[in-house]
């Protein structure tokens, strides 16, 4: 009989006895990967934390104890356990299941933001709030890992806890690295399961009583074996740190031991205060082709075989491999250039450059704000440091962004992988931001390509340069190349010119600023203008920040200008462009496509853009509407008699 059909609620899991979730566990690492690939998602962190999170929920109360997870791509168990397994054919797909957590979905989730390294921000609040209103009963589990505590905030937070000993949190660090020598492990994990009982805390305290009562040689002996101890612990991890904070340490505990888990989060409950469980678990458990990825355990897959796990398609040429092929090619020929990443080499293209230049590579985990405070740091030493990362992550990284790198004008060049609208991975993970606050630090240069050819050229223009550079793209494949017509001074490409003869016809004429990739929705709107009798001159900034001089002077020489990008409308290209104009005194209507100011839902990229009206059809819709208001069709001779 199967187990899974009948698990709705986490009080199903409490029922259970050990053999049944031993079923249980295979029963879900069956369904994720039947279901994952099918729809592609996080493969690897869900099969590794299958006997954390039923642990999780046999042991807690969940929604009455809130439960965070740290990113929440390793949320897939959790979901399943609440009810939603029923809903995985649907997962990070339009109106379908989400792959974090999502408010909306479901009580037992808390949060929705996919962004690494602020869970324990949340739970050090959510513990002040419930100690403020009097709900003692309640305990905030917080489970972080995959890299999160590289991240600056965790630390922070940690402190913060660590303050208040009144307050119920309990901290989880899921640790699935492969780092641990397996005898130490073992140790370890015979001292974790000490350590998970009442009894373990008031032996050690009586002891150190009596040990210290003999006088001096009493107290060299606790000391040895507290040092022993402690040096057991630190050569699995440097745990002298949470107790240097004042955080009760358990661990570490076998991650895929489900008694000793149960046991763990028990005595984890029961203990007043603050409390650290440190478990260690296996990426893409149980799931060969996961386990046999050495690069990245099958952290996130597209849909896949499920008997291979081999990609169900080609990859085609796309934006990050013609970097990184660029990036190599150009770190051939200069020693200064560096490359930084926040714990992605691989999704941003670097870890080819990390291969060949291993000295010249620097990956500081999950922390975004070193990594652009330290590409400063190099590039006063003489460097021009590469800094690679998504663009949804450039936002907690601003302050150095302006402060560090900025006002110091410095020679620092960042790529932004999967600019603008990228879909399925929801709100969080959408770089439809970036436009708006690269554009307004002072004498940054930044620069949208609307191909692979223009990604080269305008990286090679980024790293010739001796102040602040940003070059965004998008997600996924290569677009065709689009040459210009003409090229003018500051940079400018006429992609296509206005007729001659419109001044002489009285037709209005129209100039459209395509913004990077939108190349292609610029011109469908050109075409159908041209069709309906509308003069249209198309242009490409590519330098989109500063304002190229010589948009501003054809503004002036059209009759009306429509902007066309996937960033956010509230202080676009667009608006810059606006900006720009109305300071030079040019007063063309302008009008501008950009994505509206609200928070993306998880769709494809061409759903959300078609729901926004940036497809080809709704920028096409727009921008006739537009011509038709502000120029009319002048009445007939017979119009005018018959008024």
């Amino acid at each position: 009989m199967n187990i899974l059909p009948t698990i709705s609620t986490p009080a199903d899991v409490k029922r259970l006895d050990y053999p049944e979730l031993t079923q249980l566990a295979q029963e879900i690492r069956d369904f994720l990967v039947a279901k994952v690939s099918a729809t592609g998602g996080h493969l690897g962190p869900n099969l590794g934390v299958v006997e954390l999170t039923i642990a999780i929920h046999r042991i807690f109360n969940s929604p009455h104890d809130p439960i965070i997870f740290d990113t929440s791509h390793q949320s897939y168990v959790h979901k399943i356990l609440t009810g939603r397994a029923n809903q995985f054919d649907t997962l990070r797909q339009k109106d379908g299941l989400s792959g974090y957590t999502n408010r909306a979905e479901s009580e037992h989730d808390w949060t929705e933001s996919s962004h690494a390294s602020a869970a324990l921000s949340y739970a050090d609040g959510l513990a002040k709030a419930f100690q403020l209103t009097g709900q003692s009963d309640r305990t905030i589990i917080a489970v972080v890992g995959d890299g999160a505590l590289t991240g600056g905030m965790c630390w922070e937070a940690l402190n913060n806890i660590a303050a208040c000993h009144d307050r119920k949190v309990v901290i989880i660090i899921n640790d699935n690295g492969r780092s641990y020598s397996p005898t130490i492990g073992g140790l370890a994990e015979n001292l974790a399961n000490l350590r998970i009982h009442n009894r373990y805390d008031q032996v050690m305290e009586q002891g150190k009583a009596t040990l210290k009562s003999l006088g001096w040689v009493g107290e060299r002996t606790f000391e040895a074996l507290h040092a022993f101890k402690e040096g057991v612990k630190s050569s699995v991890i440097p745990t002298e740190m949470f107790s240097d904070l004042g955080l009760k340490y358990v661990g570490p505990v076998n991650g895929h031991h489900q008694k000793a888990l149960d046991a763990a989060m028990a005595y984890a409950r029961d203990h007043d205060g603050p409390l650290l469980v440190h478990v260690v678990t296996e990426k893409g458990r149980g799931y060969a082709p996961a386990e046999n990825d050495v690069a990245e355990l099958m952290h996130s897959t597209g849909q896949i075989n499920p008997e291979t796990g081999l990609p169900l398609q080609v990859k085609k040429p796309d934006w990050t491999g013609v970097f990184s092929e660029e990036l190599l090619a150009v770190a051939r020929s200069r020693d200064d250039i560096v490359a930084i990443t926040a714990a992605m080499p691989g999704p941003t293209g670097l870890t080819p450059f990390q291969e060949e230049f291993p000295r010249r590579f620097f990956d500081v985990g999950i922390a975004e704000q070193h990594a652009i405070a330290s590409a400063a740091g190099l590039a006063l030493g003489g460097m021009h440091p590469v800094v690679a990362v998504y663009a949804t992550f450039l936002n907690r990284a601003f302050d150095q962004l302006l402060m560090d790198v900025g006002l110091l004008n410095l020679p620092v060049t960042v790529i932004l992988d999967r600019a603008g609208v990228t879909g399925s991975d929801g709100a969080s993970h959408n770089g439809v931001w970036d436009y708006a606050i690269t554009g307004m630090v002072p004498g940054i240069h930044v620069a949208a390509p609307r191909d692979g050819d223009q990604l080269k050229a305008l990286f090679h223009e980024a790293i010739a340069m001796d102040t602040p550079t940003v070059v965004r793209f998008p997600k996924g494949t290569l677009p065709p190349v689009i040459p210009a017509v003409e090229t003018l001074d500051d940079g400018v490409d006429i992609i296509r010119y206005t007729d001659a003869s419109a001044d002489e016809d009285n037709v209005p004429v129209v100039l459209i600023v395509a913004i990077g990739a939108f190349i292609g929705q610029a011109l469908a709107v050109a075409d159908a203008l041209s069709e309906a009798g509308v003069a249209v001159t198309v242009v490409d900034p590519r330098w989109v920040v500063p304002v190229a001089p010589t948009l501003v002077t054809l503004a002036d020489a059209h009759d009306l200008v429509i902007t066309i990008e996937d960033g956010i409308i509230t202080g676009g290209i667009g608006s810059m462009i606006a900006t720009a104009m109305s300071d030079a005194g040019v007063f063309t209507p302008i009008r501008h496509l950009a994505f509206p100011q609200i928070f993306p839902h998880h769709a494809t990229r061409d759903e959300l853009l078609a729901e926004v009206g940036l497809d080809d059809a709704g920028c096409v819709q727009s921008a006739v509407a537009w011509v038709d208001e502000l120029f009319p069709p002048a009445a007939s001779d017979e119009d005018q008699l018959e008024q």
